[in-house]
């Protein structure tokens, strides 16, 4: 079952499969919950899987939804915080859900203000665990990374496939040298050196998420000076610009994240873009119902989901199913399996002393 949701995902319509045995029950409250999106629907990302899973929840008969999309310009912001405030003083909601980073301060303004009223945000943590009525939905980004960095170093020095050298050497673009960016690498290097000792990886930096000439800057060096033939950007926008470089070098593959970048690219760059690492929203969501609906007060605490509860994830379809070979594909999926099991336990940098022991990694694999 947990393979089932993990391969098939939300990576080919961000359909929704249950991630847990329970199933619902005719006694069990059907809740009134409202979705606010502080953008609009139609991302083929964040926003849809949330949808996706609620959609999901409406049709097994465990909540009523409304969904509320208010924009996502500057100039809709102010309305951000109103819409806010107006659910939760109407008292008509069991839950009020909204995610992403730029939600936490407005959250907690209004969370403080209606004690009562219970929320959840989702990919974000600010202030997780200060309020007792806000529950913090987070994800694994080190099995994340496992998985993916199994998936590239078995790739990297597979040359029957177009653009791919035998050079032992794979990419990555990474935000900021913190805990949350550093738990992804930590995962891609270890997964990475799980399936050959001697894999080097070229680890930087863009120091923020939007700077797409930065990443093609990195991008470009990556495989003209240090040989990678595939790169995962984990920077936001920023890392598209590691993608350009692919595309304009045509020097390898390039890795999304987050959601199914295949989708959100241009034709063009959605042809060099190998596979994407996801955070299946919608998943989280339908688990955090079901935790909720068995009688779990996650209320007031960070929750992080990853592989077994169906939080994170691999594309496997469009280029990673014509691409791959037989042999990576069964290595990604025992990859997964041996998380999922317990055999495999990735380290993470939030553990502790854990983003120290993620950077001396990183600095020990420099090709």
């Amino acid at each position: 079952m947990i393979k089932k949701i993990l391969v098939a995902g939300l990576a080919l319509t961000l359909a929704v499969t249950p991630v847990s045995a329970f199933a619902g029950s005719s006694d069990a409250e059907v809740k009134n919950v409202v979705y606010l999106v502080n953008g609009n629907l139609g991302d083929k990302s964040f926003f849809d899987s949330a949808k996706a899973g609620l959609d999901q929840l409406v049709a097994d008969g465990r909540i009523k939804l409304k969904t509320v999309e208010m924009g996502g310009t500057d100039a809709d912001q102010p309305k951000w915080l109103s819409t806010l405030y107006e659910v939760a003083d109407s008292g008509e909601y069991d839950l009020v859900i909204c995610g992403t980073y730029q939600m936490p301060d407005y959250l907690k303004e209004v969370a403080e203000s209606y004690p009562d009223q219970k929320f959840l945000i989702f990919d974000d943590d600010t202030y997780a665990g200060e309020d007792s009525n806000v529950v913090n939905i987070v994800f694994k980004q080190n099995d994340l990374g496992y998985i993916v960095g199994t998936f590239a170093a078995n790739m990297t020095t597979d040359t029957s496939v177009e653009r791919i050298n035998p050079d032992k050497v794979i990419g990555f673009v990474g935000g900021y040298d913190s805990p949350v960016i550093n738990d992804f690498m930590y995962g891609y290097i270890s997964g990475a050196q799980a399936v050959d000792p001697d894999m080097k990886v070229d680890v930087r930096y863009t120091s923020d998420y939007v700077d797409t000439a930065k990443a093609k800057e990195y991008g470009n060096s990556m495989i003209k000076d240090s040989k990678c033939d595939i790169i995962w950007g984990v920077s936001g926008n920023a890392g598209n610009g590691a993608a350009e470089a692919v595309l304009e070098t045509d020097g390898g593959w390039f890795i999304g994240v987050d959601s199914d970048q295949e989708q959100t690219f241009s034709a063009d760059l959605a042809a060099v873009t190998l596979t994407s690492g996801l955070k299946n929203v919608g998943n989280s969501l339908i688990w955090f119902f079901d935790q909720w609906d068995e009688g779990e007060d996650l209320f007031g605490q960070r929750v992080q989901l990853g592989i077994v509860e169906g939080g994170v994830g691999i594309v496997t379809d469009k280029n990673y199913a014509k691409f791959a070979s037989d042999k990576t594909k069964a290595a990604v999926d025992a990859a997964i399996e041996a998380i999922s099991n317990g055999e495999i336990v990735v380290p993470s940098a939030f553990d502790e002393n854990g983003n120290k022991a993620a950077q001396e990694l990183r600095d020990s694999v420099r090709p």
